[in-house]
This record gives structure tokens, C-alpha cells and sequence, in this order.
């Protein structure tokens, strides 16, 4: 039966190409790219492409972009493909007439080992709870989300320099990886579908906005410091320093001891804020409408009070 498979793939941002092009790579068919509509972007509003996109117009795959994933047009037109499985990285919500449509099923790659972390932002929250551990999952659709049975996972450590950039990187790549091992066992009709144990405390990933954002300096160094790494460098960590509000990148722990949200700097190379139980050596930061800098590039054009400076 090998690669007598008709696929659809269906995925939207950078996440989704590595798992996109090793299946092109390996000659499987893939007969269509689902992706979303091309978006305004940048000052000059220019109509841009979805990273998706532009890898199935260079592999000369035909790519349907939807508003509407219900409407009878589309739907029509998914069927004239005739797929017997399609495949999700990184897209939206699928209607069931959608994730249904095909004999095999649909299965979905997530950036977590589930049960846990589902939903929209596994990576980040696995991080921002201090876990050693992630990784991924294919398993497939059904009606509610992240729930499907579990075909393979790939385990990920989480190192205790990682942020949400570096732990996305190597998940894409381990992700692609899986996605070809899950179509090469279903192309031999040899693969589990195992039911995700939902014994135990299950954790959860839900979409992040910007005032989840927001930094707690009352919480002990150790949380506020995977809080600032599991934000970064995407959406990002925030909070105001003498009244400036700043996106903070990166920061150190130090043995330093301070008043939880206060401040303390040379002004010249180094910014420290008080937690509960000690501080956090601020090292990469972004004022609202400029660049993000280094700390001592931010205090050469900004000078901090620390008389009564507090966050």
C-alpha cells in the first residue's frame, strides 16, 4: 500500500513546513495545502503568504485558502480531492464535515505529550510550569479538542536555559520527524490508536493574551524567571519600570536580595528586580515602540530612579 495514500495538509505558520516538506521529500502524495488566507502585513499593507503557503507553490501543489470552513464551496471542492487522510500542523479549528471527510481519519501533530498541555499554547505553558520535559504527539481528531486517540509521541527535554524559541525550533524539527513515521505506519495499515490516559492531573494550554503577560514580582525568582522564558521571544513578558512599559526577553538569576518589585542598578551595566524571595538580573528588554536592546544598551539612553523605583 505504500504511498498509494492520498493526503491533504492542512497548516498556516513556519511550525508547519518541516513536517510539510519531509513529506514532499519522501514522495508522498500530497494532493492538496489547506492554509489561511493571505493577510495584510507591515506599514505598506502588502497582501502576504502564509509560510505554508509559499512551500506548496514551490512544490507546484495546489492550495485552497478558505475564509469559511463550513461553506458548501469548500467543501465541495475538498471532496473533488478525493484524500483518504489529511493532516494538521498548526491550523485552525476544523468542523467535523471537515476532519471527517476522509476514510482514514485526520490526524493532528501537537506540541505536547498528551493528555497534557492541550490547547493553544503548550509550549509556553510547559515552560512557564518549570517542566523538564515536553515533547510531541500525532493522534487523531475527534469532537473535542486534543482528546483523540494517541498514535506516536516523541519525548523533548526542557533545558534550564530554554525559552519558547529555542523548545519550538527543536519541536518543529522532532515534529516533522514524527509526522513521517505516523504516515509511513498508516501507508502499511500498521499503527496504535491509543486512548489518552486522563487518570491523573491534567494541565492545560489555553491561548495567552496580553495581560496574562503581565509579570507578578510577588511570585519566588525561580517562577517569574520560567514565566519570562516561557513568554520568549513570543508574545512576551511584561511589566513597567519607572512607569515605562517593557517586554523583557531574557533574564539571569542572581544571589542578589531585594524587596519583592524594586529596583536596583548602576545605571550603566546591570538592572536587578526584587522577587518574593530574592531577584532576577534583567538582560534583554524592549521599550514599547523601539528595538529590543541589551540591559546596558537600555541604560545608557534610559536612566533608572531607584530611589523610588519599583515595578
Amino acid at each position: 500500500m505504500e504511498n498509494e495514500l492520498r493526503i491533504i495538509y492542512m497548516g498556516t505558520p513556519e511550525f508547519a513546513v518541516p513536517s510539510l516538506e519531509i513529506l514532499i521529500e519522501n514522495g508522498c502524495n500530497v494532493v492538496a495545502v489547506i492554509t489561511a488566507p493571505d493577510k495584510p502585513k507591515g506599514r505598506g499593507q502588502q497582501l502576504a503568504t502564509s509560510a505554508v503557503k509559499d512551500c506548496a507553490v514551490k512544490n507546484n501543489i495546489p492550495v485552497l485558502q478558505p475564509t469559511n470552513l463550513k461553506s458548501s464551496e469548500f467543501i465541495t471542492e475538498l471532496k473533488s480531492y478525493d484524500a483518504n487522510l489529511q493532516i494538521v500542523v498548526a491550523f485552525r479549528m476544523l468542523p467535523e464535515v471537515v476532519w471527517n471527510m476522509p476514510e482514514i481519519g485526520t490526524f493532528n501533530l501537537h506540541g505536547s505529550l498528551l493528555p497534557q498541555y492541550r490547547g493553544a499554547a503548550p509550549i509556553n505553558w510547559a515552560i512557564i510550569n518549570g517542566e523538564k520535559e515536553t515533547g510531541v504527539t500525532t493522534f487523531f481528531l475527534k469532537h473535542d479538542i486534543d482528546t483523540g486517540n494517541i498514535i506516536f509521541q516523541e519525548k523533548e527535554p526542557i533545558h534550564e536555559d530554554d525559552n519558547v524559541g529555542t523548545v519550538y525550533n527543536r519541536l518543529m524539527k522532532i515534529g516533522a520527524e514524527l509526522v513521517l513515521k505516523t504516515v509511513k505506519a498508516i501507508e502499511q495499515n500498521n499503527y496504535p490508536q491509543l486512548p489518552q490516559d486522563e487518570t491523573g492531573e491534567i494541565k492545560h494550554a489555553p491561548k495567552i493574551f496580553k495581560d496574562t503577560c503581565k509579570i507578578d514580582w510577588n511570585q519566588p525568582t525561580n517562577k517569574v524567571y520560567d514565566f519570562i522564558r516561557g513568554l520568549s521571544p513570543y508574545p512576551a513578558a511584561w511589566t513597567e519600570v519607572n512607569d515605562l512599559s517593557c517586554k523583557i526577553f531574557k533574564a539571569s538569576k542572581t544571589d542578589k536580595k531585594l524587596e519583592q518589585g524594586t529596583l536596583n542598578t548602576d545605571n550603566k551595566t546591570y538592572l536587578h528586580i526584587g522577587t518574593s524571595d530574592g531577584a532576577l538580573s534583567i538582560e534583554e528588554l524592549q521599550l514599547q515602540g523601539k528595538k529590543r536592546m541589551a540591559i546596558a544598551d537600555f541604560l545608557r539612553g534610559n536612566t533608572i530612579h531607584t530611589s523610588t523605583g519599583s515595578v
